[in-house]
């Protein structure tokens, strides 16, 4: 039994290291990228439709319509629509921001549904009915456009582009250990993944906001459709099988805010992760039976599928404790196949978030995070797996007060079990010189431990299983 168990985990933790190799791909890949292009010249201003897609957003809603009516860019070849499917006091919050903008003789209209048909979809693809522009920019509610945001997009699009995706930043990086782990994990996708892919010749995706999409290029792929929970990349990959070309802008950067709790971040990573595995479901067979280059072929391929090493990670954070435990001094030497590997994966992740411009101080807590919710994203990727569809929880932000929403995950967690068994058995491990393990106990521990102690400590009272407002929370 013994010998079964740990041919399981090196087998896991072999694949798990190929996983770092791709990794390691994409840095080299982004050390030899190339600068953002030549802004082409533009002769005259074509009509843009700014869309913003907000659901209970009273905190942040009117700092962002500010930020758009900002945008350098003839008031009347600009229109702003607020896609508004909120049922708290949103559209009272956004009222003096939509009468400033007025003012200054910029377009507005305020566009409401009936219902949250589609979600966020929905939204974009009833704002799509109404828009006038040729080109359509999206922000989501939390973002702050420079000025010059169109710009530095627009004339791309004229000169050919089909959608231009700006880099995320992070107005909030600094405010706490989470905010800053986040950061660092994003900017792993933002600076090293995205120009990464660009520079290889391979398909890089739209990320929801902070990009401009020609309109045609949306049509001619199908439009906006909600049975995935990420429907920017669905749109993404059917547009790039409709031969879009895409243009990624690392100079360009526009920032928003990170989760500053632990319950709003797992929401939005389990949507991310959830919605990528049915992207993958619906598209990869597509993908794979088309006219295109290996290379484009194969990075789809492992974009798509990279959640799918989120149950992975969990098998080796369950096995890591039985084998540290069952193999004995008969078997220690064994340690020398599965530590270097091991210790290969962990480097090639840390290389990948240092890429990305992770201090040295700060990739242990990001690998940490990354380990802690790994339960977590394991649950998504198999709800991916089983069906399309699902509730878009969105993210609650707080406009850098207190917030007034708050999100409740389902059930309890199971990561403080996990954590008490890494650091019940790094203690064992201590007491029987088992000394070449304690690093990955530990790092295993903390990060469950840290995601479960903060997940029980920012639970919310009362049923809340979407964002909602604190008051109903507190059942007032």
């Amino acid at each position: 039994m013994n010998e079964v168990v740990y041919r399981c985990y090196l087998a896991v933790v072999a694949l798990l290291a190929l996983h770092g190799v791709h990794r390691l791909v994409l840095v080299v890949a982004y050390r030899r990228r190339r600068p953002d292009p030549a802004l082409p010249g533009l002769q005259s201003h074509p009509f843009v439709t700014v869309q913003l897609p907000v659901y209970n957003e009273r905190d942040v809603v009117g700092r962002l319509v500010d930020a758009v009516a900002d945008l350098r860019w003839p008031t009347d070849r600009l229109e702003i629509q607020l896609l508004d499917d909120s049922t708290d006091d949103t559209a009272e919050a956004a009222a003096a921001a939509l009468q400033r903008a007025r003012r200054r003789g910029v377009r507005v209209s305020v566009v409401r549904r009936p219902t949250r048909e589609g979600f966020k979809a929905g939204a974009l693809a009833r704002g799509l009915e109404l828009a006038q522009g040729r080109y359509i920019a999206i922000f989501d509610a939390d973002f702050l456009p420079p000025p010059e945001f169109l710009e530095r997009t627009v004339p791309h699009l004229v000169a050919g582009a089909s959608m231009v995706q700006a880099r995320w930043g992070h107005l909030n990086r600094g405010e706490n250990a989470l905010t800053r782990a986040q950061a660092a994990l994003l900017d792993g996708h933002f600076v090293v993944e995205q120009p990464a892919r660009q520079s290889m010749g391979a398909w890089f995706n739209f990320n929801g906001t902070a990009g401009v999409w020609d309109r045609e290029a949306i049509q001619a792929a199908g439009g906006w459709q909600h049975d995935t929970l990420t429907e920017d990349l669905d749109l993404s990959y059917r547009a790039l099988l409709s031969r879009a070309r895409f243009l990624y802008l690392e100079d360009l950067c526009v920032p928003a805010e990170v989760p500053d709790n632990l319950p709003a971040f797992l929401a939005q990573q389990r949507r991310w992760a959830r919605g990528s595995v049915q992207t993958a479901r619906k598209l990869l067979g597509r993908i794979l039976s088309a006219r295109l280059p290996a290379r484009v072929k194969a990075e789809a391929v492992a974009h798509l599928s990279a959640n799918l090493a989120w149950p992975f990670c969990v098998l080796v954070g369950v096995l890591l404790p039985i084998v540290v435990l069952t193999r004995g001094s008969a078997t220690l030497g064994r340690v020398w196949l599965d530590l270097p590997v091991v210790g290969f994966s962990l480097l090639c992740n840390a290389a990948f978030y240092r890429a990305g411009g992770a201090r040295w101080r700060d990739l242990p807590r990001v690998l940490a995070l990354g380990v802690g919710i790994g339960p977590s994203q394991a649950g998504a990727t198999l709800l991916g797996l089983l069906g399309s569809g699902g509730e878009f929880v969105r993210t609650p932000k707080n406009g850098g007060g207190g917030g007034s929403y708050a999100v409740r995950l389902p059930g309890l967690p199971v990561e403080p079990l996990l954590a008490a068994l890494h650091l019940g058995v790094a203690c064992w491990a201590v007491v029987h010189h088992h000394f070449d393990t304690l690093p990955f106990l530990a790092l295993f521990g903390f990060g469950y431990g840290w995601v479960g102690v903060e997940t029980l400590r920012t639970r919310p009272a009362g049923p809340v299983v979407a964002p909602t407002p604190l008051e109903a929370v507190a059942g007032k």
